[in-house]
């Protein structure tokens, strides 16, 4: 029998944070396992090309930043960016004002600018373009940016408002030289802006903030006959991505911007959010956009744990089934299934891992710094970062979900490749890439309290691995 047969031993090295207090820490692998469960990679065949892991750079998170002291504003960039922390290759950033911002502002603050010749990004000089500067002097291999509007200013809109409302016709010309112009306003900071999403949320949000609704239809025609056309007039080579909400109505999106060549030409790819469970990550939704379009990009453009003030310098919480989310109170009865209290964890460790085995080739988190209260933000809409500070006395914490994104952002690098991976243990989630350099990173989340140990199978070689309980590990192995 093959199992009878000797095999070379893997070289790895194993990365773990976990409950008990490890933080990213190289651990020992074990030597003997008796009857293990298999990990079996397969790196013939391969699923999609990675485009990145990172956070969003937000008013916010920004202004934040503005108020530490130098050296703790230089250790979370260090942590995101730098070559010691987290390597995040692919961030977002919003398009005038949204929730996360200290209050509400457009970059067209003229009405009726029809040529959009008082355009200015004067608000982003303090804040937003200070805090991506000092991210690309950290970044040894740089980063993607995909900024999204989350409403056009009111005067563009039918409601005149910043809420709710739709893209008056008439200004659906204007709103496309909108996007042309960032890129050049951008452009002349130093800042390359790799893609933008159409419209964040185009489903809304019930008017609570910013906001600007679409049918899937009316982006569609939008991208195809004004912003995809005026890009291109432009001479701009940028990415557009469609949708940019939860994944419960993918099939309905992707039908109809991939309808024919005509639309399809100008999407490059589609976006999307997490908000509609806290435990599904809908993969028949994702496999069925991806079918749809298989050469363009799905990226999991925004991510958080909403609704919940920040817990201060308590890891267990955020490994704990505490938390709940908009749903737990606001989700129609017959959703309400879906948001159950959850442990932060266990929900970005899943997800990923969720969305890597179906084909998403980008994940975004959302803000990356907040402070106790779970702002700053205009409209009170409080939320979780994996990096909290305490502005008033200059203090950083780095919560367990820092360490998380880090697990995969570090590890796996723009152009890796998925890779099958298979494993005989239904508690334990998988997910392999094997990166430009070779090396192949395995990501394996525990969210059982007991530890388990495992056998890495690679060919003809093998690694013997013990996990903790309630884990997440990454295992790179070199040539």
């Amino acid at each position: 029998m093959s199992c009878n047969t000797p095999q070379e031993q893997l070289k790895t090295e194993v990365y773990e944070t976990s409950v008990n207090g490890n933080k990213l820490t190289l651990v020992s692998d074990v030597k003997q396992v008796e009857e293990p469960t298999t990990i079996t990679l397969n790196p013939d065949k391969t699923f999609q090309n990675i485009t990145g892991f990172g956070g969003s750079f937000t008013e916010a998170s920004a202004s934040l930043l503005n108020k530490l002291s130098a050296p703790n504003r230089a250790k979370i960039i260090e942590a995101y960016f730098g070559e010691s922390g987290a390597q995040y290759s692919l961030t977002r950033t919003h398009m005038n004002s949204c929730d996360f911002s200290l209050g509400q502002y457009s970059y067209a603050p003229v009405e009726d600018d029809m040529d959009l010749e008082h355009f200015t990004i004067e608000e982003d000089k303090n804040d937003i373009i200070p805090m991506i500067k000092d991210a690309m002097k950290a970044s040894k291999d740089g980063f993607k940016i995909l900024a999204s509007p989350w409403t056009a200013p009111p005067w563009m809109k039918d409601n005149n408002d910043w809420r709710g409302g739709k893209l008056l016709p008439k200004y659906n010309d204007t709103w496309a030289l909108f996007f042309s112009k960032y890129l050049d306003a951008y452009k002349a900071e130093g800042i390359d802006i790799w893609g933008f999403t159409v419209e964040n949320e185009p489903l809304g949000n019930d008017s609570n903030w910013e906001s600007m609704h679409f049918t899937p239809e009316e982006m569609t025609d939008f991208v195809e006959n004004h912003l995809g056309p005026k890009l291109e007039a432009d001479g701009h080579s940028v990415q557009v991505l469609g949708y940019d909400q939860n994944r419960e109505h993918l099939k309905e999106w992707v039908d109809v911007m991939y309808r024919d060549e005509s639309s399809s030409k100008y999407f490059d790819g589609t976006a999307i959010h997490w908000y509609a469970s806290t435990f599904e990550v809908f993969p028949e939704a994702l496999q069925y956009a991806h079918q749809k379009a298989p050469n363009k990009y799905l990226i999991q453009s925004e991510a958080c744990v909403d609704a919940e003030v920040p817990k201060w310098k308590n890891d267990k919480w955020y490994w704990s089934k505490e938390a709940t989310d908009w749903g737990w109170d606001w989700a129609p009865e017959d959703q309400k299934y879906l948001h159950p209290k959850y442990a932060p964890v266990n929900r970005y460790a899943r997800d990923i891992i969720g969305c890597l085995n179906n084909w998403v080739d980008g994940w975004i988190d959302w803000n990356m710094v907040l402070n106790r209260q779970g702002g700053p933000n205009w409209f009170e809409n409080w939320c979780v970062a994996p990096v909290i500070v305490d502005e008033e006395q200059d203090e950083v914490y780095f919560t367990p979900l820092y360490y998380v994104m880090a697990h995969f952002s570090k590890y796996i690098r723009p152009e890796a490749k998925v890779i099958e991976s298979i494993v005989d243990d239904k508690d334990l989630q998988v997910t392999a890439a094997q990166n430009p350099d070779g090396t192949i990173a395995v990501v394996v989340f525990n969210e059982e309290k007991q530890p388990k140990q495992f056998r890495l199978d690679l060919g003809d070689k093998k690694a013997n691995v013990e996990i903790s309980g309630q884990a997440i590990q990454t295992i790179v192995i070199s040539n």
